[in-house]
C-alpha cells in the first residue's frame, strides 16, 4: 500500500492533474467529505487528509510513503528525512515582509529599531532578519497575520503573499520579497527503498505532467 499525504484547498486541488497523470484518482472530494483516509480508483494506493503543516512529519515518520507539501512548510519543518525529487511548480506564491501603509520599513531598519515580527514563519523569518543584522522580537500567529499592525501587536508581518489582495484590503504593503514558493513532492526515504518499484513510477508520471 502506498500512503499520499495532501492537505485540503489549492494544494489538492493543483495535485489532481498530476495523480491523474500517475493514473489516480481520488474516489471522494475532501472538501465534502468528512473522511481522513481516501480511497483511490487503485488498490494499493491511499490518501490521507492532514494539515499543510503537518505533511512533512507524516511523511518523515513514514505513517506516509509520498506528500505534497510547501516550500514554506520544508522551511520550518527543516526537512529532516525527507527526499525532495520534485518541484511540482504548483500552489505559487511569495514569502515577504508586510507592513502599515504608514510604516517607515526602511528607515526603521537602517536606524538599527528592534522591530516586532509576527508570523507563523518563526524560523523563516527569525533566518532572513538575522541574515540583515536586524533585532526582532518574534510573535508567533496561526492566522490572520494582517491584524497584527493594524492593532499595535507588531510592527511587521512575515506572511504568504499571492495577489496582494488582502494587504490593500487592510492598508498594509509588501515591502520586502524573503523567497518564491510553491509546492513541492517529498518522499520518505525508506518507503523510495523499500517500494521503488512502485514509488519510482509515479515520480517518473508526476515529472512528465509539471508545467514549467
Amino acid at each position: 500500500m502506498i500512503t499520499i499525504a495532501l492537505s485540503k484547498g489549492r494544494i489538492f486541488e493543483e495535485t489532481l492533474p498530476l495523480l491523474k497523470a500517475a493514473g489516480i484518482t481520488a474516489a471522494e472530494d475532501p472538501e465534502s467529505s468528512r473522511k481522513l483516509i481516501l480511497s483511490t480508483n487503485r488498490d494499493d494506493v491511499r490518501l490521507i487528509i492532514v494539515r499543510a503543516s503537518d505533511v512533512p512529519t507524516y511523511v518523515q515518520y513514514g505513517a506516509a510513503d509520498i506528500g505534497v507539501a510547501g516550500k514554506d512548510v520544508l522551511y520550518e519543518h527543516g526537512g529532516a528525512g525527507l527526499y525532495q525529487p520534485l518541484d511540482l511548480n504548483i500552489a505559487r506564491c511569495r514569502m515577504m515582509v508586510a507592513v502599515r501603509d504608514d510604516f517607515d520599513y526602511e528607515a526603521a531598519v537602517r536606524q538599527g529599531a528592534r522591530l516586532r515580527v509576527a508570523t507563523k514563519y518563526v524560523q523563516t523569518a527569525r533566518e532572513h532578519f538575522a541574515a540583515k543584522g536586524v533585532h526582532v522580537d518574534l510573535i508567533k500567529l496561526y492566522g490572520s497575520m494582517e491584524l497584527g499592525p493594524l492593532v499595535g501587536l507588531s510592527d511587521v508581518i512575515v506572511d504568504l503573499v499571492s495577489s496582494g489582495n488582502t494587504l490593500k484590503a487592510n492598508h498594509l504593503k509588501a515591502v520586502e520579497h524573503i523567497a518564491d514558493i510553491s509546492s513541492r513532492l517529498v518522499v520518505n526515504q525508506a518507503a523510495l527503498k523499500l517500494k521503488r518499484d512502485v514509488i519510482q513510477p509515479m515520480l517518473d508520471a508526476f515529472a512528465g505532467a509539471i508545467i514549467k
